[in-house]
């Protein structure tokens, strides 16, 4: 009743709202963004077997699922313009902002963000269901190589859209389908793919020693074993640490996956593959451009992951 009455109100306007009119791309991330989260508790409430929806009602791993969805695209909606800069300091002509206009900082922001929900979902879902069984090492890679089904089209048309390929998000929806399948979707999985396990890996596993270690250190000095516990301000800590220790590591691969997924943007020959790329990079240009973006990664990825 309630996607009828939203739907009802995008189609016509009500004149005493002129919110819709003047801000059609925010209402429609919106209205994604709501059907998503209906979606996602529709699936929860499913699983649990229960009618009322209550949190306490759900299964564990369902706050897990919830809690990852919703903040990972609270965060990437916010992130966005730090995210788009650092994709043009990564593109093979070195696009600025001069080149694609200031408007490329939000570009598909709404929609592409939306799609994050998702992938939050996917990645601590899969984490929380596999990690009391096999630890956090097995349960992140899980994670990251499930959520992959989802950001890697988020991560193709965002790219696109920042560097100027398509006008918008329609556009790219419509020439990729057209010009490459659905598969055009999925171009440069590999190397995202090869990002973001161990991307992932390092970050959980980091984030686990990090916890430990702090919550050891209060245990000590404040003799209240068992019973410590992280506030916000450690958690902010230790995501932020553990996503940049990631970070440095997985940075040469984040160039490659995204001079593959943006080599429309380019007049040059395209790379026949991601060690093509990789090997032409630190012919032509240096081994260095290989951690061209990093500050702005930095930013991006300490911000998300802290949130």
């Amino acid at each position: 009743l309630a996607l009828k009455h939203l739907h009802d109100y995008h189609s016509k306007p009500h004149p005493a709202y002129p919110f819709h009119s003047s801000h059609p791309h925010l209402f429609l991330f919106m209205k994604v963004l709501f059907i998503q989260l209906l979606s996602l508790l529709t699936i929860l409430l499913s699983a649990s077997g229960k009618t009322e929806c209550r949190l306490s009602s759900l299964p564990p791993w369902s706050h897990k699922v919830l809690a990852g969805g919703c903040s990972r695209a609270f965060a990437q909606a916010v992130l966005y313009p730090v995210d788009a800069l650092r994709t043009l300091a990564q593109t093979r002509d070195g696009r600025t902002l001069a080149d694609v206009g200031t408007g490329a900082l939000i570009k598909g922001c709404g929609q592409t963000s939306s799609f994050a929900l998702f992938t939050g979902a996917f990645q601590f879902g899969i984490y929380g269901v596999v990690q009391p069984k096999y630890g956090p090492l097995i349960a992140s890679a899980c994670g990251a190589a499930g959520s992959c089904l989802v950001s890697v089209p988020q991560e193709v048309l965002k790219q696109r859209l920042v560097t100027g390929v398509y006008k918008n998000f329609r556009e790219a929806v419509q020439k990729i389908y057209s010009s490459e399948g659905v598969l055009g979707f999925y171009s440069a999985w590999k190397p995202t793919v090869s990002r973001n396990v161990p991307f992932v890996i390092a970050t959980f596993s980091s984030r686990e020693v990090l916890q430990r270690k702090i919550v050891e250190f209060k245990e000590r000095n404040e003799e209240k074993k068992g019973q410590m516990k992280l506030s916000s301000g450690d958690n902010l800590l230790i995501g932020i640490s553990s996503a940049l220790v990631a970070g440095l590591a997985t940075q040469p691969i984040d160039v490659i996956k995204t001079r593959m997924m943006t080599q429309a943007a380019s007049n040059a020959a395209p790379y026949k593959s991601a060690f093509d790329c990789a090997s032409s990079i630190i012919r032509t240009e240096s081994w260095r451009k290989l951690y061209s973006g990093f500050g702005q990664r930095a930013v991006y990825m300490g911000g998300l992951w802290g949130i």
